[in-house]
């Protein structure tokens, strides 16, 4: 069985110029409609499903030009925060390779670098979460920059001095960090706009993840090249007192969002005992497993199964982030003006279409269907992910918003980590196509659940 950390290591083409120059033409395409979005404010109904009344958000109070400005610089400030924490999080995967022999490590013992970050988001996102609906979203988000640059300077002084464990340690440091940006920014974000604009706003920062981990991909190389690996540490880091600021001035006279009490116990049980909210935090497993299944193996699949070179499969396999980064940001817009606003019928739709997909590239002989299938699935699967961190926070009541959030990260992530190693298993004992066949049944399984998933009101 290859090891987990060689499975980063051969993602280390995702980052390839093309990859980052296609990712900024989405974004130059997707922002507009986004600043459209974010300059209305019709009023029209909440979906009130297991919610409360209560928080005051941007979108209930009068239009102005200075509250746009500062919906606008909320959601600058969190993308970037995000892609910082995104970037600092894959950095090491591209130039493992020099690490290992930097620290004189083994291969599966380097490859912890970026499955640390994982891990630790599985276990501190749902505490993560309450602490940010209890305490002061600003003061979290401060917490967390100072987190991740404490992380990115620990982590190169440990890495100059060749000590591995002071460096994985520091890692731990940043993935509580992300999950702080991440969980904060997929709630507050969502809060700042009208309830039906939800979706495209918190699709377009949940592109965060793909754009930071294509810079993250694609810088490290360079950086190690010109200043030594552990530079990559506190540069990515350093992205994030770019974003603190810019969220920061966004939000000196009012949060969206944070108006709510804080919850009771009474309150948190009810979330954590909702099959509704089981029921979309599973289908965030499923999403994310087949996405870093496919994103951690088909670079290997490619060289195996088409004879191809290592760079020429990292440059196919870029395709498979820059869609995602194209999905999650239009997973709003295709839920609100395709669908009407309904959440359902787009998750169901995205299993659908990625079910048959994965399993074709069991059989396909010819590799210009593959290209055709990484992009039809990675967008498939980003669009339901992009979807979900709205969807989720439609079905609970204002004051457990972001411990939603978190939770649906938290169990999300689960199968990121999860999935690439069940996967190298199945490969190691029966090779690619039967593990291309049990990630088609994850995926039917995906559309089953979907079938049962409430739709907000």
């Amino acid at each position: 069985m290859q090891p987990l950390s060689t499975t980063w290591c051969s993602q280390q083409q995702f980052g390839s110029a093309s990859s980052c120059e296609y990712i900024a033409q989405i974004h130059c395409l997707c922002l507009p409609r986004v600043f459209e979005f974010l300059s209305l404010r019709r009023n029209r109904k909440g979906l009130t499903t297991l919610r409360e009344p209560s928080t005051q958000t941007v979108s209930d109070r009068p239009t102005t030009g200075a509250s746009q400005r500062e919906t606008l610089g909320l959601l600058i400030g969190f993308f970037l925060l995000s892609t910082a924490a995104a970037a600092y999080e894959i950095a090491p995967a591209s130039i493992l390779p020099v690490i290992q022999e930097s620290l004189k490590l083994k291969a599966s013992t380097a490859g912890w670098l970026v499955s640390i970050m994982y891990a630790t988001a599985v276990v501190t996102s749902v505490p993560a979460g309450i602490a940010i609906d209890r305490f002061s979203v600003r003061r979290m988000i401060i917490f967390g920059t100072v987190a991740l640059v404490v992380a990115g300077v620990w982590g190169w002084y440990a890495a100059t001095a060749g000590t591995f464990l002071w460096l994985l340690v520091s890692r731990v440091l940043g993935g509580v960090a992300y999950v702080i940006f991440w969980n904060a920014g997929a709630n507050v974000v969502g809060s700042a706009v009208a309830s039906h604009h939800r979706a495209t706003v918190v699709g377009v920062f949940t592109a965060s993840a793909p754009v930071g981990f294509a810079l993250g991909q694609f810088g490290s190389p360079l950086i190690a090249t010109i200043a030594g690996w552990p530079a990559i540490l506190p540069l990515y880091a350093a992205m994030g007192v770019v974003g603190v600021t810019i969220f920061l001035l966004a939000t000196r006279r009012h949060v969206p969002g944070v108006n709510a009490s804080a919850p009771d116990r009474t309150t948190l049980r009810k979330l954590f005992t909702n099959q509704a909210v089981w029921i979309v935090c599973v289908l965030c497993f499923l999403a994310y497993s087949l996405y870093l299944f496919v994103n951690t193996w088909l670079p290997s699949y490619l060289v195996n199964r088409f004879g191809i070179s290592l760079a020429a499969s990292g440059l196919l396999t870029a395709l498979f982030p820059a869609i995602g980064a194209l999905g999650r940001s239009s997973s709003g817009v295709v839920s609100d003006r395709v669908f009407g606003g309904e959440r359902r019928p787009v998750v169901v739709s995205s299993f659908v279409v990625a079910t048959p997909v994965v399993v074709a590239f069991a059989f396909v002989s010819q590799l210009w269907l593959v290209g055709g299938a990484v992009v039809v699935v990675g967008f498939a699967i980003q669009l339901v992910t992009g979807l979900l961190f709205s969807y989720i926070v439609e079905l609970v009541p204002p004051p457990v918003r972001t411990t939603a959030v978190s939770l649906l990260t938290s169990v999300g992530l689960l199968g990121a980590f999860a999935a690439p190693i069940a996967a190298g298993t199945i490969i190691d004992r029966a090779g690619y196509g039967p593990a291309f066949l049990v990630a088609g049944g994850v995926a039917f399984i995906g559309v089953l659940l979907a079938l049962r998933a409430p739709e907000p009101k």
